[in-house]
């Protein structure tokens, strides 16, 4: 079954779906996926990479290396080049930046939280392991790839 978008009058492609809802997760998971990204970026000791979702075989977090991202985008044509520099000009200190991806599909979420990151990481009651598992179980229980 196709929806209807709020104020889009063209039905919901189906394969165009697990962006919605992977929107949709982001914005009811504001605060941990701060506190994951910025207790991602201190494990891999500030090396420039972003927190990205990879939705097959099932819904699991990967770290994507900038310059994964940059090669991409050379073997694409620089089709992906505004995402480059999204992935450039990222703040991990202010904001969280998610990278969605679905059969060869890519999602772009970036947000501010309020607290920042750093304060979220310090008030949530969880080391990265455990947001990790919280999260991707969430997910899977969200968004269908």
């Amino acid at each position: 079954m196709t929806g209807f978008l709020p104020g889009n009058l063209q039905p919901e492609k189906e394969e165009d779906r697990w962006r919605h809802e992977l929107a949709d997760f982001a914005k009811a998971h504001q605060q941990e996926l701060a506190a994951l990204s910025w207790g991602l970026w201190l494990e891999n000791q500030h090396n420039g990479s972003v927190m990205g979702i990879d939705l097959k075989p099932t819904p699991h977090f990967i770290y994507c290396p900038k310059e994964a991202v940059a090669k991409l985008n050379e073997t694409v044509g620089s089709f992906l080049q505004e995402v480059v520099g999204i992935v450039e000009g990222f703040n991990p200190e202010t904001e969280v930046l998610l990278v969605g991806i679905n059969q060869g599909q890519l999602k772009v979420i970036e947000f501010v939280t309020d607290p920042s990151p750093p304060q979220c990481f310090e008030t949530v009651s969880a080391d990265v392991d455990t947001l990790l598992d919280r999260l991707e179980q969430g997910l899977r229980e969200r968004v269908k790839g």
